[in-house]
């Protein structure tokens, strides 16, 4: 398939672009690349290959949910800035 600038102006109109006269001939070639690509990837074989959503076969990884004492807690606080009763003082949030 070939871009044409009337198709280039009628795809700016359906997509309300306001391209100027200079910029047809680079918008032109953008679009005649990508559809040179797709072409490409349109003559790929593809027929014994699985289908997949993702390279990685990962699945979610959970924790026992645990309460632990942190031995330098004053330490801690020296990063907070509010404290109040040895905690973080933090605004309401509702």
């Amino acid at each position: 398939m070939i871009v044409n600038k009337e198709e280039i102006l009628h795809i700016a109109k359906l997509a309300d672009l306001n391209i100027q006269e200079n910029e047809i001939q680079e918008y032109t070639k953008n679009l005649q690349d990508i559809l040179n690509f797709v072409q490409i990837l349109n003559n790929v074989d593809t027929q014994n290959i699985e289908e997949s959503i993702g390279i990685i076969n990962s699945s979610n990884v959970f924790r026992k949910d645990e309460i632990k004492e942190f031995g330098e807690r004053q330490s801690l606080l020296q990063n907070a800035p509010e404290q109040e009763k040895n905690m973080f003082k933090i605004p309401k949030v509702i």
